[in-house]
């Protein structure tokens, strides 16, 4: 299969979707939505299609386009060319679909991957469009098709493509809504799944009612909500004597870190952030570490820090906007709250603080869940076989049902 993915190059979900197809034998090209000249340390045996590029650290990638050596350079090129064509990227796409005739299209994420797509397809003859799957990421559709200035183009695309994928049963039936009339995939994680072995390694071997550390997801912005989170602890200091709060992926200038040590000059409870450079294992260790891990967003998909929490062993307190019913059952496996509400969410602490049979008992049910549903050889094989259904089915509603 020839295989061109739109996606971002940066990004780690697009690498390890990539990672679980990289060994199948097939010619895989990634042209970047976002045009960094950046490519995942993790990509290997894929063509990426920069417009100009510089220092490109990963030689594992097939890079192309104009290597200038410069990453500073290559960056005030790119920026000068957008100034004088806007839409250089789309012609370049344009192109490269027409000079390798990829048997499938797929784009991985709506306003940037799709919205690309979409207009590069508008410029093409319906029957000389390749194949296109087109698939949801985070708050694509939950949270853009409500707001006016994407509804119109979130129709155009779903009216376009012939498949749809997504990671929840509820942005499935929003993709329905929205005019797909399509071919919807198998529901399942989009972020290529946990590796059980070495997952297991980076257990602090604790119960969860053993542990000391409370786990705090800090991005808050246009949609997550960490100063709720941070202000739903104060609610409950009173029974966090001897606990530490980790603070995680927090952001410059979002005053979380300005929060935190107010919190614990108040409180006297200790607090820490975690670095930004800090790894993968790092924070899932983490996770393995504390009893309850906090996720607050008023947008979400599957929430990957939710299913991090759910491997590691913490109790996941997660706003309902991530699809959380679809994970656990409410108050076994974990607790949903309002993102924006402190008392609500201060509520499922003291739950989740006072009773050690609770927290216990759904590390063993949460991670059965992740055994059946989150595996990472698991999601290869539904990877692979969904791209081999894509195939077959050529575009006709004749979806396989083994598959």
């Amino acid at each position: 299969m020839k295989l061109l993915v739109v996606a971002m190059s940066e990004s780690i979900h697009t690498a390890r979707w990539l990672e679980n197809i990289a060994d199948n034998g097939w010619e895989i090209h990634l042209f970047p939505s976002v045009d960094l000249g950046i490519v995942h340390p993790k990509f290997r045996n894929v063509y990426v299609y920069h417009s100009i590029y510089g220092n490109v650290k990963n030689k594992e990638a097939k890079n192309r386009g104009l290597n200038v050596l410069s990453s500073l350079l290559a960056k005030t090129l790119r920026f000068l060319i957008k100034y004088l064509s806007p839409s250089y990227r789309e012609f370049q796409l344009a192109n490269l679909i027409r000079k390798i005739k990829p048997d499938l299209i797929h784009s991985m994420e709506t306003q940037h991957s799709g919205y690309l797509v979409s207009n590069v397809r508008s410029s093409f003859f319906s029957s000389d469009f390749p194949l296109w799957l087109h698939t949801n990421w985070g708050s694509d559709i939950y949270l853009f098709g409500r707001l006016k200035a994407h509804q119109a183009k979130i129709r155009i695309l779903l009216g376009q493509c012939q498949y749809y994928s997504c990671e929840t049963e509820r942005d499935r039936q929003l993709a329905f809504e929205c005019g797909f009339k399509g071919i919807a995939m198998p529901v399942f994680p989009n972020t290529g799944g946990f590796d059980l072995t070495n997952v297991r390694s980076l257990s602090s071997g604790c119960l969860p009612s053993e542990r000391k550390k409370i786990m705090l997801k800090g991005y808050q912005g246009w949609a997550g909500r960490a100063l709720c989170g941070i202000r739903a602890l104060s609610l409950v200091k009173d029974i966090l004597a001897g606990y530490e709060i980790v603070v995680y992926s927090v952001q410059k200038d979002s005053g979380v870190d300005i929060a935190l040590e107010l919190f614990e000059y108040d409180t006297g409870i200790k607090t820490s952030i975690i670095p930004s450079e800090s790894t993968h294992e790092d924070i899932l260790k983490l996770h393995g570490e504390s009893r309850i891990s906090i996720g607050l967003s008023i947008s979400d998909a599957i929430s990957t820090s939710m299913l991090e929490a759910m491997v590691m062993g913490s109790f996941p307190v997660q706003s309902w906007t991530a699809a959380t019913t679809e994970w656990f059952d409410e108050g076994i496996g974990g607790i949903s709250v309002p993102p924006e509400d402190p008392q609500v969410i201060a509520e499922a602490l003291r739950k989740a603080l006072a009773d050690d049979t609770l927290v216990d008992n759904a590390m063993q049910i949460n991670n059965k869940t992740i055994v059946e549903r989150a595996d990472k050889n698991l999601l290869k094989q539904k990877t692979i076989a969904l791209y081999t259904a894509v195939l077959e089915s050529k575009g006709k509603n004749a979806w396989v049902t083994k598959y």
